[in-house]
This record gives C-alpha cells, structure tokens and sequence, in this order.
C-alpha cells in the first residue's frame, strides 16, 4: 500500500521530490527496495505533522505535503490542488481538500472525518462527529456536509513552527492532528475535490481497496 501511495504522490505534476518518514526501518527497507526514498524517525512522535517536520528539518523546499499512507488511490491532482493553493496566496500558511459526503453512513462513521467550512473555504471546524448537524434539511439536498481528505500542504516554516507548539485539547480529544493549527488561531484553507477517495482505516476498507486494484486501478 505505501508503494501504491509513492506512486500517487510521484505522479502529482507540482511535486520534485517523494520522501516517506517512518520510525521504521522494515517500512524503510521495503520503500528502499521498490526504488523510493525513506528516513528513519523519532519513534516518539504523537501526530504525522510532528513526524514530518523532522523530516523535513533540513530540506530546502518552501512548500510540503503531508501524504497518508492510508490513501492509496489519493489523486494526484487533489496533491496539484492543495499545493496550488499556497502557491497562489503567499499568506496562506496550510491547506488541505475536501468532497462532499453523500451518504448518512460516511456521516455518522467517526473514521470518516468531517469538516465545516466558511463562506471561502476556510476551515471553521473538523471532526469525528457528524458536522454540521441537519436540524431542518437532510443530507441529499445540501451542499454543505463534507470529508476530509487526509492530505495537508504546507509552507515549511510554518509546519516547524506548527510541530514546535504543544499538542493542544482538542487535538487530543479528537484525535485530529489539524485542530492544533485552528486552536493556536492559524487558517487552514480547503480546496474541494467531487471524487471522493478511498482511505483505509479498517479491514473492510482494505479489502475494498484490494477489490479495485483487482479490478484494474492504475
């Protein structure tokens, strides 16, 4: 799966390099063997930010993504996306995407993480719990009820800074890396995608995924 994922951040058109952070080394080894590039971690890191940014403590670049290994059929574009986000506003800081969720199941399954936005895309507010709650319309007739999609692109600074503060309340309740960045009063842009990608949280999400590589995803 961590190939699959290589594969996808590789084929993003604004992306120069592909690096997995892992605390370990049998991922390293395996990442080393189809061809990729990997670095060995702190074992101790509480969220994929704080891995990342040591990681990428030395680099260079002004821009970096935060991939997932759990989104093995990520789109490329949705990385082109986030990215082209913080391009084209230089105060823009982070950003991440979004997609409507269209059943009421994806909106009650706390694997599926929801996010409120405002009137231009900002992040107000993630969670596990379904957001926002529907008190007068049902889900088929909004437009206002959307995923997360497990991607973040940052200006590099700001993602040191970011893994520098302590992990906040929220944070920790949800279990939501992202919610760090909105309680220390940081913005976090979305940009949103209609196709919806298929994560990976359970075994059933897993061999859902098997099933349309079986079936012929490139």
């Amino acid at each position: 799966m961590i190939e699959h994922v290589y594969r996808r951040a590789q084929a993003a058109e604004s992306v120069d390099t592909v690096l997995v952070a892992t605390d370990d080394t049998r991922i390293q080894e395996a990442v080393t063997k189809f061809g990729g590039k990997a670095v060995l971690t702190a074992g101790d890191h509480q969220s994929g930010t704080d891995r990342l940014a040591e990681a990428v403590c030395d680099l260079k670049f002004d821009l970096v993504v935060n991939l997932q290994a759990d989104e093995p059929l990520v789109n490329p574009m949705a990385i082109d996306l986030a990215l082209k986000a913080l391009a084209n506003n230089p105060k823009l800081l982070m950003s991440t995407i979004r997609c409507p969720i269209e059943t009421p199941a994806d909106l009650e399954n706390p694997n599926v993480v929801k996010v409120a936005v405002d009137t231009e895309g900002f992040a107000l507010y993630f969670s596990r719990s379904p957001i926002p709650y529907f008190r007068n319309f049902d889900l088929e007739t909004s437009q206002i009820a959307y995923r997360h999609v497990g991607l973040y692109a940052y200006r590099r600074k700001f993602l040191l800074h970011l893994a520098s503060l302590k992990p906040t309340q929220l944070e920790q309740t949800e279990q939501l890396e992202q919610l760090r960045a909105l309680e220390h009063g940081f913005r976090i842009q979305t940009v949103e995608i209609k196709q919806e990608p298929v994560g990976v949280d359970t075994q059933q999400d897993l061999d859902r995924v098997r099933q349309i590589f079986s079936a012929g995803a490139s």
